[in-house]
C-alpha cells in the first residue's frame, strides 16, 4: 500500500505501536512475546488484508500441489507388484531381479547402486528337489511361463496345469490335460470345451485370467530352457507358519549353494507382497523409476515455490516501506517490526496452507484415478495403494510450506534501501552474478555430457539462472528501461513519459514484476523444447535408418525370406541391457533399450549410419555395435571390449565391431539376434523388416514401414507424469505472475489517483498501463528466452548435435499466455478499484 492510504494506515499502526512499546517497558523485548509485536501483527494484518490476498492464494496453490505430490510419493513408496498366480503359495523361490554395482566415490565410503532387470532370472531345476525335502513343505511346484502362438499372429500366455494350483485356479468345466495337443483355458480367454485354440483341443475351463494350460512335459518343451524353471511355488503342510517355512526354505537354499542360472546370484525366497515381483517383472523397476521422478519433481516444485513466495512476500512488505519507517521513528525496534511481519505472514500462510492441503486430497485422487485408467501407462501388476492414514502426510506439507513462507521473511523483511535504488547493497548483486556464472557453468557441463546427465545439468542450469535473475531483477529492469527510455519519451507522448518516469523511480517494483514472467517463460520453454528437440531428432534418425519396404508382425525373418520378391529381411528383437560404470567416482547403472538384429538382413532394411567398423561383424557371436555418443563416453572403438549385463542379469563381454550415429532412433547398442535371444523371456521378433517386396501380400500381418524410435523403459509413464507436473508448475508460475502484478497494482492506487488529480486523463493512464504491460511482456519473454536458451542449447548439442527445437504453436502459446496474464495482472486491479469506486 502507498500514497495517502498507506500513510493513514501507517499512522494508525504507528500510534498503537507507540502506546504498546511504551507499555511493554522493553522496546526490544522477546521476539514473539512482546505485546508490541503481537499488536503490530494483528493491526497490520487487518489493515493490509488485500495486500496479503495474493500471498494467501499462492500459498494455498503451492500447498495443494505439494500435498498431492506427497500423497503420490507415499502411494508409490507403499506400492508393490500384485500377487495373483502365487496367492496360494506362502513362499515363492525365484531369481534376484536386481543387479548391483559398487564403487567408491572420491573421498567417500563405497556406494552401491541397484537397477531392476526386465527379463526373467531363472532358477535351476535342481532347486525343486531341494525344496521338496524341506520339513513342513507339502509340495514344491515348478512354474514356467511362455507364449503360445497360432498361425494368425495371436499370442496366448501359457503355463503348466500343475502350476495352476499355486493361485489356485480350479476347473469349472471339463477335465485337466493328459497329453500333448490338449489344453485347459482360463475363463478370461472366452473359449469353451471342444474349441481349438492355437492348435490345441480345449478339454477344460478354469478360473482366472486368459491363459493356456498344458501338461508339465509340454510346458517344459515350450518354455525352451531345459534345466531351469521360472520360479518354484512352495505349499506348506497344515499348521506350518509362514515365518517358519521361510526360514527353513532359506536355510535349505543356502545349504545347497544354489544360484540363479544367469548372473550366479543367490536365489530369493519371497513372501507376502514380495511374491508379486516374481509374477510382474516390470512392476518393481517402474515403481523405483516413478519414485525417483516424483522426488525430483517435488524438489523442483519446492525451489519454484521459494522463488514465487519470496517475490510475493518481498513485494508485499516493500510496499509498506513508508509505514515501516514511521514505526521505527515512533520507537519500534527493527526486531519488533520484523517479528510483527513474521507473525503476519505465519497467520496468512497457516490458513492458506490448511486450505491448500485440504484440496490436495481430491486433486490427488482425481489424478491417480486418471493415471490408473490409462491403459498401458502403469505397468501391469503395479499396485499403488492409498490407505486412509496416508492422507495425514499433508499436515507435514502444510508445516513445510508455512516454514518456507516464514523463511523468506528473514530476507524480504530487511530494511529497504532508498526509494529508486534497486536492491540493498552489493551482496544481492554479487550473489546474483555468482548464480548466473554457476548457471552458465552448469550449461557448459550439459554440453559435455549425454543422456540423463545432460538433462540433469540443463535443469540445474535453468533453476540457477532463474534464481540469479530473481536477485538481479531490479538491475535487469533498469537496464531494459534504460534502452527503452528515449523511445518511450519521444514516441509515447505523455503516457510514454509517465511510463519512463515511473520505471526510473520504481526499478525494484519493476524487477519484482519481471521475475515471475522470466520464471514462467524459462520454465515452459525448457520443459517443452527439451522433449520436442529429442523427439524430433529421434524421428528424423528413425526415418533415415529405416530403409525397408515393408514391416511384418506375427512372423519371423526366416519365414518372410521364403516369400516371393523378398531380397532381405531381418528380425527386430527388443529388450534392454544394464550398463554399469562410474561417474565422478560414483557408481551408476543405466537401463538402456537395445535391438537384436540379423547381420545378413540389414542391407536394404536398416541403416544405423556406421561411422567406423562394419556391421557384418554382428554375424559372429559375442559382438556388439555401439552408438557414437556412447562409444565416446566409454572410450571404445572397433576392436574394443564392452561389458554389459543382459536383461536377465547375465554378464557379457562383447567385442565392438562398429560405431554408428543414429543412436537416438536405434538405441545405444545393436546386438546379434542370437546373442540377445537366450536372455529374453519371449525371444520372438517385435517386427520383421523386409526389402524388395514387389507387390507381395503374404498371410502374416503386413503394413507399410512406419519408422519407430526405441524408447527407454517406462518412457510413457514418465512422460505422462512429467506432463501433468509441468502443467501444474506452469500454472503455479502463471499464478505468481498474476498475483505479483495484482499486488503491485493494488499498492499503486494512490499513485494513479495522484496522476488523475494533476491532470492525467483516463485514456493516458490506460495507455501508460498498456506500455508497462508491453514492456514487462517483451522484457520478460526476452530474458526468459535467454535464460532458457542457454541450457537448452547445451542440452540439444549434447544429445542431437544440433540446436533446440520448439514447435511454433507451442512457442506462440507461451507468448500468448504470458501476454494475457500480464495484461490481466496490470489492468484488473485498476478496473476493480474503479468498479468499487462507482
Amino acid at each position: 500500500m502507498s500514497g495517502a492510504a498507506g500513510r493513514e494506515a501507517g499512522q494508525a499502526v504507528g500510534r498503537e505501536a507507540s502506546r504498546a512499546v511504551g507499555r511493554s517497558g522493553e522496546p526490544s523485548g522477546r521476539r514473539f512475546g512482546n505485546p508490541a509485536v503481537r499488536l503490530l501483527a494483528a493491526r497490520s494484518l487487518r489493515t493490509h488484508r488485500k495486500a496479503w490476498a495474493a500471498v494467501f492464494v499462492a500459498v494455498a496453490v503451492t500447498s495443494a500441489l505439494l500435498g498431492a505430490l506427497a500423497l503420490a510419493l507415499g502411494s508409490v513408496g507403499l506400492g508393490h507388484a500384485r500377487v495373483e498366480r502365487y496367492a496360494a503359495a506362502p513362499v515363492v523361490v525365484a531369481g534376484d531381479q536386481e543387479v548391483r554395482w559398487t564403487a567408491t566415490p572420491w573421498g567417500s565410503e563405497p556406494k552401491t547402486e541397484t537397477a531392476g532387470l526386465a527379463e526373467r532370472v531363472r532358477v535351476p531345476a535342481a532347486a525343486v528337489d531341494v525344496l521338496r525335502a524341506v520339513p513342513g513343505v507339502r509340495e514344491a511346484v515348478p512354474d514356467d511361463t511362455f507364449v503360445v502362438r497360432d498361425g494368425h499372429a495371436h499370442a496366448y500366455p501359457g503355463r503348466s496345469w500343475e502350476a495352476a494350483r499355486l493361485a489356485p485356479y480350479r476347473l469349472t468345466e471339463g477335465r485337466e490335460p493328459r497329453r500333448g495337443g490338449e489344453a485347459v483355458v482360463g475363463a478370461g480367454l472366452g473359449a469353451a470345451v471342444g474349441d481349438t485354440v492355437a492348435g490345441r483341443e480345449v478339454v477344460g475351463v478354469a478360473e482366472g485370467p486368459a491363459a493356456l494350460y498344458v501338461t508339465a512335459g509340454e510346458a517344459r518343451r515350450l518354455a525352451g530352457h531345459p534345466g531351469a524353471v521360472d520360479a518354484v511355488g512352495v505349499l506348506a503342510e497344515p499348521g506350518v507358519p509362514v515365518d517358519t517355512l521361510h526360514a527353513r526354505v532359506r536355510a535349505a537354499l543356502d545349504g545347497a549353494g544354489l544360484k540363479d542360472t544367469a548372473a550366479g546370484q543367490p536365489l530369493r525366497a519371497l513372501t507376502g507382497d514380495g511374491r508379486g515381483g516374481a509374477e510382474h517383472l516390470g512392476a518393481p523397476p517402474a515403481r523405483a523409476e516413478l519414485l525417483q521422478l516424483l522426488a525430483a519433481v517435488a524438489a523442483n516444485v519446492v525451489l519454484v515455490a521459494v522463488l514465487v513466495l519470496a517475490s510475493l512476500v518481498a513485494q508485499a512488505l516493500q510496499q509498506r516501506a513508508a509505514e515501516r519507517e514511521l514505526l521505527l521513528s515512533v520507537g519500534a525496534t527493527p526486531r519488533q517490526v520484523r517479528g510483527a511481519a513474521g507473525r503476519e505472514v505465519t497467520r496468512v500462510a497457516a490458513a492458506a496452507a490448511l486450505l491448500g492441503v485440504l484440496a490436495s486430497g481430491p486433486v490427488f485422487l482425481v489424478l491417480w484415478s486418471a493415471l490408473r485408467a490409462r491403459t498401458g501407462v502403469v505397468p501391469e501388476g503395479l499396485e499403488l495403494p492409498t490407505p486412509p492414514w496416508l492422507f495425514a502426510a499433508v499436515l507435514a506439507v502444510a508445516a513445510l510450506v508455512v516454514g518456507l513462507t516464514r523463511f523468506v521473511v528473514l530476507f524480504a523483511g530487511r530494511r529497504p534501501g532508498r526509494p529508486g535504488h534497486p536492491g540493498k547493497g552489493g551482496a544481492r548483486r554479487v550473489t546474483g552474478i555468482v548464480l548466473l556464472v554457476l548457471g552458465a557453468g552448469s550449461a557448459g557441463t550439459a554440453a559435455l555430457q549425454g543422456g540423463d546427465a545432460a538433462a540433469a545439468a540443463a535443469g540445474t542450469a535453468t533453476l540457477t539462472l532463474v534464481a540469479g535473475c530473481a536477485l538481479l531483477g531490479p538491475w535487469i529492469a533498469g537496464a531494459a528501461m534504460a534502452v527503452l527510455d528515449r523511445p518511450f519519451r519521444r514516441l509515447g507522448g505523455a503516457p510514454g513519459r509517465l511510463t519512463a518516469a515511473g520505471a526510473a523511480a520504481h526499478s525494484r517494483r519493476l524487477g519484482a514484476a519481471l521475475v515471475p514472467v522470466v520464471l514462467v517463460t524459462a520454465f515452459a520453454l525448457v520443459q517443452l523444447s527439451a522433449g520436442a528437440t529429442v523427439e524430433r531428432a529421434a524421428a528424423a534418425q528413425a526415418r533415415a535408418a529405416t530403409t525397408a519396404d515393408l514391416a511384418f508382425t506375427g512372423t519371423t525373418a526366416e519365414r518372410v525370406r521364403e516369400l516371393p520378391g523378398v531380397e532381405a529381411a531381418t528380425d527386430v528383437l527388443r529388450s534392454s541391457v544394464v550398463l554399469a560404470r562410474t561417474e565422478v567416482g560414483s557408481p551408476r547403472l543405466d537401463r538402456l533399450p537395445v535391438l537384436g538384429v540379423d547381420a545378413d538382413g540389414l542391407a536394404g532394411t536398416l541403416d544405423p549410419g556406421v561411422v567406423a567398423g562394419d556391421l557384418s561383424g554382428l554375424g559372429r557371436p559375442g559382438t556388439v555395435a555401439v552408438g557414437a555418443d556412447m562409444a565416446e563416453s566409454l572410450e571404445v572403438k572397433p576392436g574394443s571390449t564392452v561389458e554389459l549385463r543382459f536383461g536377465d542379469g547375465a554378464k557379457g563381454r562383447l567385442r565392438v565391431v562398429a560405431v554408428y550415429e543414429r543412436s537416438l532412433a536405434l538405441g545405444e547398442f545393436l546386438l546379434p539376434k542370437a546373442e540377445l535371444a537366450p536372455h529374453m523371456g519371449d525371444p520372438y521378433p517385435a517386427r520383421v523388416l523386409a526389402a524388395g517386396t514387389h507387390g507381395a501380400s503374404p498371410s502374416p500381418s503386413t503394413s507399410p514401414v512406419v519408422p519407430e524410435a526405441v524408447t527407454p523403459p517406462g518412457a510413457e509413464l514418465n512422460a505422462l507424469v512429467s506432463g501433468g507436473i509441468v502443467a501444474a508448475i506452469g500454472g503455479l508460475t502463471l499464478l505468481s505472475v498474476l498475483s505479483t502484478l495484482a499486488l503491485i497494482g493494488a499498492g499503486r492506487r494512490g499513485e494513479l489517483q495522484l496522476l488523475r488529480q494533476v491532470g492525467a486523463s483516463a485514456g493516458q493512464l490506460r495507455r501508460m498501463l498498456g506500455l508497462e504491460a508491453g514492456f514487462l511482456t517483451a522484457t520478460g519473454l526476452l530474458v526468459g528466452l535467454v535464460v532458457g536458451a542457454l541450457p537448452l542449447t547445451a542440452f540439444a548439442w549434447a544429445l542431437t548435435g544440433g540446436l533446440p527445437y520448439l514447435p511454433p504453436a507451442q512457442g506462440g502459446t507461451i507468448a500468448g499466455v504470458v501476454l494475457v496474464t500480464v495484461v490481466a495482472g496490470v489492468f484488473l486491479p485498476v478496473a476493480a478499484r474503479r468498479g468499487a469506486g462507482r
